[in-house]
């Protein structure tokens, strides 16, 4: 399998919104396979197409402790919204950043598997934020967009800083 390559904030890419997954055949599962080796490699918990330049709608997440309970998610959608919980979140696209981030508690999603089955879930805790949060990316949407303008803009100047860092070094 292959390591993808992650776009970083303020990759323009990262705000495009996936398309539907119309068949699910060997292209998709091998994009699935390596996606998760992506996530794997880069600590992840979870991971979005469209955060490897793959504009359709499939997520990877793992958030089990021995990193071998993964979900696949072909065309995720949530159904159902409940409550408000406010949590730390990062992301693999803005690299060394956390901030808290209010979401919904508890969630009723619904994805295809591999195989072409509609599974429904009930979720809370780390894997309703997950999932709420990579269904956020084929949207084109990111976590740092929950954030106050003043603490988006504080990110950018760190960001730019340090790529302007980089090229005097290169």
């Amino acid at each position: 399998m292959a390591i993808l390559k992650v776009l970083h904030f303020p990759d323009p890419r990262l705000r495009n919104k996936a398309t539907i997954v119309k068949e699910i055949g060997p292209d998709i599962k091998e994009i699935a396979e390596n996606m998760l080796d992506t996530m794997y490699a880069e600590n992840g918990i979870g991971l979005a197409a469209t955060q490897v330049n793959i504009q359709q709608r499939i997520v990877v997440i793992d958030i089990s402790e021995e990193k071998n309970e993964p979900l696949i998610l072909i065309n995720p959608e949530i159904t159902k919204l409940e409550g408000s919980e406010s949590m730390r979140e990062g992301c693999l696209s803005v690299p060394d950043y956390y901030d808290i981030v209010e979401r919904a508690e508890n969630i009723e999603f619904c994805y295809k598997t591999l195989d072409n089955e509609l599974v429904t879930v009930n979720a809370d805790g780390l894997l309703a934020v997950c999932v709420q949060h990579e269904i956020d990316h084929l949207d084109g949407k990111l976590f740092i967009d929950y954030l106050s303008l003043l603490k988006r803009q504080r990110l950018k100047k760190k960001i730019d800083k340090q790529e302007k860092q980089q090229q005097t070094v290169l």
